[in-house]
Protein backbone atom coordinates (compact mmCIF):
# COMPACT_ATOMS: atom_id res chain seq x y z
CA UNK A 1 0.00 0.00 0.00
CA UNK A 2 2.17 2.95 -1.53
CA UNK A 3 0.23 6.16 -0.48
CA UNK A 4 2.25 8.79 -2.59
CA UNK A 5 4.19 6.91 -5.10
CA UNK A 6 5.76 10.02 -6.03
CA UNK A 7 7.16 10.93 -2.41
CA UNK A 8 8.47 7.64 -2.04
CA UNK A 9 10.18 7.60 -5.28
CA UNK A 10 12.02 10.79 -4.42
CA UNK A 11 13.45 9.12 -0.88
CA UNK A 12 14.05 5.98 -2.32
CA UNK A 13 16.39 7.69 -4.97
CA UNK A 14 17.86 9.96 -2.24
CA UNK A 15 18.75 6.99 -0.26
CA UNK A 16 20.01 4.69 -2.97
CA UNK A 17 22.05 7.88 -4.26
CA UNK A 18 23.49 7.96 -0.20
CA UNK A 19 24.09 4.52 -0.26
CA UNK A 20 25.69 4.72 -3.70
CA UNK A 21 28.02 7.65 -2.97
CA UNK A 22 28.58 7.74 0.81
CA UNK A 23 27.88 4.32 2.02
CA UNK A 24 29.76 1.93 -0.44
CA UNK A 25 32.51 3.92 -0.86
CA UNK A 26 32.58 3.53 3.28
CA UNK A 27 32.19 -0.32 3.33
CA UNK A 28 36.26 -1.36 3.80
CA UNK A 29 36.53 1.81 6.57
CA UNK A 30 33.59 0.27 8.47
CA UNK A 31 35.20 -3.54 8.89
CA UNK A 32 38.38 -2.04 8.89
CA UNK A 33 37.62 0.31 12.17
CA UNK A 34 34.49 -1.72 13.28
CA UNK A 35 32.83 1.41 13.48
CA UNK A 36 30.32 3.44 11.90
CA UNK A 37 32.07 6.57 11.19
CA UNK A 38 30.79 9.19 13.01
CA UNK A 39 30.34 11.81 9.87
CA UNK A 40 27.88 8.75 8.31
CA UNK A 41 25.62 8.18 11.85
CA UNK A 42 24.94 12.03 11.62
CA UNK A 43 24.18 11.71 8.05
CA UNK A 44 21.53 8.98 8.65
CA UNK A 45 19.90 11.13 11.35
CA UNK A 46 19.56 14.01 9.32
CA UNK A 47 17.78 11.64 6.46
CA UNK A 48 15.38 10.53 9.21
CA UNK A 49 16.44 6.67 8.76
CA UNK A 50 15.90 6.66 12.73
CA UNK A 51 12.37 6.66 12.48
CA UNK A 52 11.68 5.10 9.08
CA UNK A 53 9.07 2.99 10.15
CA UNK A 54 8.04 4.94 13.51
CA UNK A 55 4.50 7.52 12.79
CA UNK A 56 4.61 10.53 11.75
CA UNK A 57 3.63 12.05 14.84
CA UNK A 58 6.05 10.97 17.02
CA UNK A 59 8.54 12.38 14.85
CA UNK A 60 9.60 9.25 12.20
CA UNK A 61 8.63 8.84 8.31
CA UNK A 62 5.77 6.49 9.46
CA UNK A 63 6.47 4.43 5.96
CA UNK A 64 4.03 1.47 5.63
CA UNK A 65 5.11 -1.68 5.09
CA UNK A 66 5.25 -2.28 1.77
CA UNK A 67 7.05 1.77 1.42
CA UNK A 68 9.63 0.20 4.53
CA UNK A 69 10.59 -3.03 2.17
CA UNK A 70 11.57 -1.17 -0.78
CA UNK A 71 13.71 1.07 1.44
CA UNK A 72 15.16 -1.71 3.20
CA UNK A 73 16.02 -3.44 -0.28
CA UNK A 74 18.25 -0.17 -0.89
CA UNK A 75 19.78 -0.39 1.76
CA UNK A 76 20.68 -3.96 1.82
CA UNK A 77 22.66 -3.02 -1.18
CA UNK A 78 25.56 -2.24 1.33
CA UNK A 79 27.31 -3.37 4.46
CA UNK A 80 24.66 -4.72 6.79
CA UNK A 81 26.24 -3.03 9.51
CA UNK A 82 25.52 0.45 8.49
CA UNK A 83 21.38 -0.58 8.82
CA UNK A 84 21.92 -2.29 12.25
CA UNK A 85 23.05 0.88 13.78
CA UNK A 86 18.94 2.14 13.05
CA UNK A 87 17.62 -0.72 12.35
CA UNK A 88 16.53 -1.33 16.28
CA UNK A 89 15.11 1.91 16.46
CA UNK A 90 13.03 1.34 13.65
CA UNK A 91 11.82 -2.54 14.66
CA UNK A 92 12.06 -3.78 17.84
CA UNK A 93 13.52 -1.39 19.91
CA UNK A 94 10.38 1.25 19.19
CA UNK A 95 7.76 -1.02 18.11
CA UNK A 96 7.22 -2.58 21.24
CA UNK A 97 6.84 0.70 22.78
CA UNK A 98 4.55 1.87 20.12
CA UNK A 99 2.44 -1.59 19.87
CA UNK A 100 1.70 -2.21 23.87
CA UNK A 101 3.29 1.11 25.77
CA UNK A 102 1.55 3.49 27.50
CA UNK A 103 0.67 7.00 26.19
CA UNK A 104 3.65 8.23 28.65
CA UNK A 105 5.85 5.88 27.90
CA UNK A 106 5.43 6.78 24.21
CA UNK A 107 5.75 10.61 24.37
CA UNK A 108 9.18 10.17 26.85
CA UNK A 109 10.87 7.74 24.58
CA UNK A 110 9.62 7.28 20.96
CA UNK A 111 10.08 10.93 19.65
CA UNK A 112 13.61 10.18 20.58
CA UNK A 113 13.83 7.02 19.10
CA UNK A 114 12.74 8.83 15.42
CA UNK A 115 15.38 11.05 15.75
CA UNK A 116 18.48 8.57 16.56
CA UNK A 117 18.89 11.06 20.03
CA UNK A 118 18.69 7.62 21.65
CA UNK A 119 19.42 4.35 20.34
CA UNK A 120 18.11 1.42 21.59
CA UNK A 121 18.09 -2.44 21.90
CA UNK A 122 16.39 -5.33 22.47
CA UNK A 123 17.48 -7.65 25.02
CA UNK A 124 15.84 -11.57 24.82
CA UNK A 125 18.07 -13.84 23.96
CA UNK A 126 20.41 -15.40 27.38
CA UNK A 127 23.14 -17.44 27.39
CA UNK A 128 21.03 -20.55 28.39
CA UNK A 129 18.06 -19.20 25.66
CA UNK A 130 17.86 -18.43 22.77
CA UNK A 131 15.14 -19.64 20.18
CA UNK A 132 13.36 -21.17 23.24
CA UNK A 133 13.10 -17.83 24.68
CA UNK A 134 10.18 -18.57 26.86
CA UNK A 135 12.57 -20.65 29.06
CA UNK A 136 14.23 -17.71 30.01
CA UNK A 137 15.75 -16.60 33.33
CA UNK A 138 16.32 -13.10 33.96
CA UNK A 139 14.25 -12.02 36.96
CA UNK A 140 12.56 -9.13 38.42
CA UNK A 141 11.09 -9.05 41.63
CA UNK A 142 9.30 -6.16 43.09
CA UNK A 143 10.34 -4.07 46.19
CA UNK A 144 7.87 -1.00 46.46
CA UNK A 145 7.29 1.02 43.57
CA UNK A 146 11.19 -0.48 41.50
CA UNK A 147 11.14 -4.20 40.59
CA UNK A 148 14.55 -5.57 41.09
CA UNK A 149 15.95 -7.20 37.54
CA UNK A 150 18.69 -10.05 37.72
CA UNK A 151 20.42 -12.19 35.23
CA UNK A 152 22.39 -12.04 31.79
CA UNK A 153 21.33 -11.22 28.35
CA UNK A 154 23.66 -12.67 25.43
CA UNK A 155 24.48 -11.34 21.67
CA UNK A 156 22.32 -7.79 22.42
CA UNK A 157 22.76 -6.14 19.25
CA UNK A 158 23.85 -2.37 20.01
CA UNK A 159 24.55 -3.30 23.61
CA UNK A 160 27.51 -1.39 23.75
CA UNK A 161 25.86 1.92 22.83
CA UNK A 162 22.44 1.68 23.20
CA UNK A 163 20.58 4.17 25.88
CA UNK A 164 17.71 2.08 26.12
CA UNK A 165 16.67 -1.32 26.78
CA UNK A 166 13.72 -3.12 26.34
CA UNK A 167 14.15 -6.23 28.81
CA UNK A 168 12.15 -9.31 28.77
CA UNK A 169 12.17 -10.59 32.63
CA UNK A 170 10.37 -12.99 34.43
CA UNK A 171 7.77 -11.29 37.03
CA UNK A 172 6.30 -14.81 37.91
CA UNK A 173 8.30 -17.51 39.50
CA UNK A 174 5.61 -19.65 39.40
CA UNK A 175 4.63 -19.29 36.12
CA UNK A 176 7.83 -21.17 33.78
CA UNK A 177 5.99 -20.16 30.36
CA UNK A 178 5.68 -17.36 28.56
CA UNK A 179 2.68 -15.81 30.56
CA UNK A 180 5.57 -15.15 33.22
CA UNK A 181 7.38 -12.71 31.38
CA UNK A 182 7.39 -8.86 31.40
CA UNK A 183 8.60 -6.32 29.06
CA UNK A 184 10.56 -3.20 30.81
CA UNK A 185 12.51 -0.38 29.21
CA UNK A 186 15.76 0.13 31.28
CA UNK A 187 17.41 2.90 30.80
CA UNK A 188 21.36 2.72 30.10
CA UNK A 189 23.13 4.29 32.66
CA UNK A 190 20.79 2.67 35.42
CA UNK A 191 22.70 1.58 38.63
CA UNK A 192 23.34 -2.23 38.23
CA UNK A 193 23.36 -2.30 34.50
CA UNK A 194 26.83 -3.67 33.00
CA UNK A 195 27.67 -4.03 29.79
CA UNK A 196 30.36 -6.60 28.83
CA UNK A 197 32.75 -6.64 26.01
CA UNK A 198 31.99 -6.47 22.80
CA UNK A 199 31.73 -9.49 20.58
CA UNK A 200 34.15 -10.66 18.18
CA UNK A 201 32.28 -11.93 15.45
CA UNK A 202 32.83 -13.50 12.11
CA UNK A 203 30.96 -10.71 9.81
CA UNK A 204 29.28 -7.41 10.07
CA UNK A 205 32.27 -5.54 11.47
CA UNK A 206 30.61 -1.79 13.11
CA UNK A 207 27.38 -3.91 14.45
CA UNK A 208 28.15 -4.32 18.00
CA UNK A 209 26.74 -7.06 20.35
CA UNK A 210 27.62 -7.82 23.50
CA UNK A 211 26.79 -9.49 27.17
CA UNK A 212 23.78 -7.04 29.31
CA UNK A 213 24.53 -8.36 32.82
CA UNK A 214 21.71 -7.31 35.53
CA UNK A 215 22.79 -7.49 38.93
CA UNK A 216 20.11 -6.02 41.27
CA UNK A 217 19.47 -3.21 38.64
CA UNK A 218 16.08 -1.22 40.26
CA UNK A 219 13.79 -0.56 37.55
CA UNK A 220 10.91 1.94 38.28
CA UNK A 221 7.37 -0.37 37.72
CA UNK A 222 6.24 2.51 35.80
CA UNK A 223 9.06 1.38 32.93
CA UNK A 224 6.96 -2.08 32.54
CA UNK A 225 5.93 -1.83 28.77
CA UNK A 226 2.08 -1.26 28.83
CA UNK A 227 2.11 -1.19 33.25
CA UNK A 228 1.02 -5.08 33.23
CA UNK A 229 2.58 -7.79 34.27
CA UNK A 230 2.85 -11.04 32.07
CA UNK A 231 2.30 -9.51 28.33
CA UNK A 232 6.37 -9.26 27.85
CA UNK A 233 6.52 -12.21 25.94
CA UNK A 234 3.05 -11.43 23.85
CA UNK A 235 4.70 -7.83 23.34
CA UNK A 236 7.86 -9.69 21.80
CA UNK A 237 5.89 -11.45 19.24
CA UNK A 238 3.91 -8.70 18.09
CA UNK A 239 6.67 -7.20 16.28
CA UNK A 240 8.39 -10.10 14.85
CA UNK A 241 6.47 -10.20 11.63
CA UNK A 242 7.10 -7.04 10.80
CA UNK A 243 11.09 -7.33 11.99
CA UNK A 244 10.98 -10.50 9.48
CA UNK A 245 9.74 -8.72 6.82
CA UNK A 246 11.81 -6.27 7.26
CA UNK A 247 15.71 -8.70 7.40
CA UNK A 248 14.17 -10.43 4.51
CA UNK A 249 13.78 -6.87 2.81
CA UNK A 250 17.48 -6.47 3.23
CA UNK A 251 18.60 -10.45 2.50
CA UNK A 252 16.93 -9.48 -1.13
CA UNK A 253 18.71 -6.14 -1.05
CA UNK A 254 22.49 -7.82 -0.64
CA UNK A 255 21.40 -10.41 -3.53
CA UNK A 256 20.86 -7.73 -5.78
CA UNK A 257 24.37 -5.97 -4.78
CA UNK A 258 26.17 -9.97 -5.32
CA UNK A 259 24.32 -10.39 -8.47
CA UNK A 260 25.84 -7.06 -9.49
CA UNK A 261 29.39 -7.98 -8.23
CA UNK A 262 29.10 -11.17 -10.04
CA UNK A 263 27.82 -9.72 -13.46
CA UNK A 264 30.33 -6.78 -13.38
CA UNK A 265 32.97 -9.09 -12.08
CA UNK A 266 32.00 -12.03 -15.28
CA UNK A 267 32.12 -9.49 -17.86
CA UNK A 268 35.27 -7.90 -17.10
CA UNK A 269 37.50 -10.79 -16.13
CA UNK A 270 38.75 -12.92 -18.97
CA UNK A 271 39.74 -17.19 -19.17
CA UNK A 272 40.27 -19.20 -21.63
CA UNK A 273 40.68 -15.89 -24.20
CA UNK A 274 36.87 -14.69 -23.40
CA UNK A 275 35.01 -12.81 -20.35
CA UNK A 276 33.75 -15.35 -17.72
CA UNK A 277 30.57 -14.38 -18.18
CA UNK A 278 30.54 -16.09 -21.93
CA UNK A 279 30.73 -19.23 -20.15
CA UNK A 280 27.91 -21.60 -19.87
CA UNK A 281 28.81 -23.03 -16.13
CA UNK A 282 28.74 -19.16 -15.43
CA UNK A 283 25.97 -17.90 -16.78
CA UNK A 284 24.05 -20.97 -14.91
CA UNK A 285 25.06 -19.45 -11.67
CA UNK A 286 24.43 -15.93 -12.51
CA UNK A 287 20.85 -17.00 -13.84
CA UNK A 288 20.14 -18.62 -10.70
CA UNK A 289 21.15 -15.78 -8.33
CA UNK A 290 19.00 -13.51 -10.50
CA UNK A 291 15.92 -15.79 -10.17
CA UNK A 292 15.95 -16.47 -6.67
CA UNK A 293 16.82 -12.49 -5.64
CA UNK A 294 13.40 -11.56 -7.87
CA UNK A 295 11.37 -14.55 -6.18
CA UNK A 296 12.73 -13.23 -2.96
CA UNK A 297 11.29 -9.57 -4.08
CA UNK A 298 8.34 -10.73 -5.33
CA UNK A 299 7.39 -12.83 -1.68
CA UNK A 300 8.41 -10.02 0.57
CA UNK A 301 6.56 -7.40 -1.29
CA UNK A 302 3.30 -9.65 -1.50
CA UNK A 303 3.61 -10.35 2.13
CA UNK A 304 3.89 -6.30 3.06
CA UNK A 305 1.03 -5.56 1.36
CA UNK A 306 -1.09 -8.15 3.00
CA UNK A 307 0.10 -6.66 6.05
CA UNK A 308 -1.18 -3.43 5.32
CA UNK A 309 -4.17 -4.65 3.79
CA UNK A 310 -4.75 -5.88 7.69
CA UNK A 311 -4.66 -9.75 7.20
CA UNK A 312 -2.34 -11.82 9.69
CA UNK A 313 0.85 -12.41 7.83
CA UNK A 314 2.33 -14.34 10.58
CA UNK A 315 3.08 -18.04 8.56
CA UNK A 316 4.12 -15.46 5.44
CA UNK A 317 6.72 -13.22 6.84
CA UNK A 318 8.02 -16.87 8.53
CA UNK A 319 7.84 -17.59 4.75
CA UNK A 320 9.76 -14.61 3.55
CA UNK A 321 12.82 -14.52 6.11
CA UNK A 322 13.36 -18.88 5.27
CA UNK A 323 13.06 -18.00 2.01
CA UNK A 324 15.32 -14.89 1.59
CA UNK A 325 17.46 -15.20 4.66
CA UNK A 326 18.73 -19.17 3.06
CA UNK A 327 18.51 -17.63 -0.81
CA UNK A 328 21.09 -14.75 0.29
CA UNK A 329 23.14 -17.62 1.59
CA UNK A 330 23.55 -19.53 -2.00
CA UNK A 331 23.97 -15.88 -3.91
CA UNK A 332 27.08 -15.28 -1.24
CA UNK A 333 27.98 -18.64 -2.05
CA UNK A 334 27.77 -18.34 -5.56
CA UNK A 335 29.39 -14.78 -5.93
CA UNK A 336 32.68 -15.83 -4.29
CA UNK A 337 32.33 -18.83 -6.99
CA UNK A 338 31.82 -16.74 -9.62
CA UNK A 339 35.05 -14.25 -8.22
CA UNK A 340 37.17 -18.12 -7.82
CA UNK A 341 40.29 -16.91 -6.19
CA UNK A 342 39.87 -13.37 -6.00
CA UNK A 343 36.43 -14.33 -3.88
CA UNK A 344 38.53 -15.81 -0.99
CA UNK A 345 40.31 -12.31 -0.96
CA UNK A 346 39.59 -9.35 1.37
CA UNK A 347 39.85 -6.83 -1.43
CA UNK A 348 36.84 -7.73 -2.71
CA UNK A 349 33.36 -7.08 -1.12
CA UNK A 350 31.75 -10.51 -1.79
CA UNK A 351 34.67 -11.94 0.39
CA UNK A 352 33.33 -9.53 3.09
CA UNK A 353 29.54 -9.87 2.29
CA UNK A 354 29.83 -13.81 2.01
CA UNK A 355 30.72 -13.84 6.34
CA UNK A 356 28.22 -11.29 6.50
CA UNK A 357 25.07 -12.61 5.20
CA UNK A 358 25.38 -16.11 7.37
CA UNK A 359 23.77 -14.54 10.40
CA UNK A 360 20.79 -13.85 8.54
CA UNK A 361 19.63 -17.33 9.22
CA UNK A 362 20.16 -17.16 12.56
CA UNK A 363 18.41 -13.67 14.59
CA UNK A 364 15.00 -12.45 14.13
CA UNK A 365 14.70 -16.68 14.89
CA UNK A 366 16.36 -19.04 12.85
CA UNK A 367 15.58 -21.00 10.07
CA UNK A 368 14.45 -23.76 11.60
CA UNK A 369 12.13 -21.64 13.74
CA UNK A 370 10.61 -20.29 10.75
CA UNK A 371 10.03 -24.24 9.80
CA UNK A 372 8.08 -24.65 12.98
CA UNK A 373 6.42 -21.56 13.07
CA UNK A 374 4.88 -22.24 8.93
CA UNK A 375 3.94 -25.75 9.92
CA UNK A 376 2.49 -25.40 13.06
CA UNK A 377 0.32 -22.31 11.54
CA UNK A 378 -0.18 -24.64 8.85
CA UNK A 379 -1.94 -27.17 11.34
CA UNK A 380 -3.77 -25.29 13.31
CA UNK A 381 -5.02 -23.20 10.39
CA UNK A 382 -6.34 -26.60 9.26
CA UNK A 383 -7.46 -27.47 12.46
Amino acid sequence: MIRDPELLDQLIDTISRFVRERLIPNEARLAEEDAVPPELLEEMKEMGLFGLSIPEEFGGLGLTMEEEALVAMEIGKTSPAFRSVFGTNNGIGAQGILIDGTPEQKARYVPRLATGELLSSFCLTEPDSGSDAASLRTTAVRDGDHYVLNGTKRFITNGPEADIFTVMARTDPSNKGAGGITAFIVEGDTPGLKRGPADKKMGQKGAHTCDIIFEDCRVPAENIIGGREGQGFKTAMKVLDRGRLHISAVCVGVAERLVEESLNYAIERKQFGMPLADHQLVQAMLADSKTEAYAGRCMVLDAARRKDAGENVSTLASCCKLFCAEMVGRVADRAVQVHGGAGYIAEYAVERFYRDVRLFRIYEGTTQIQQLVIARNMVREVS
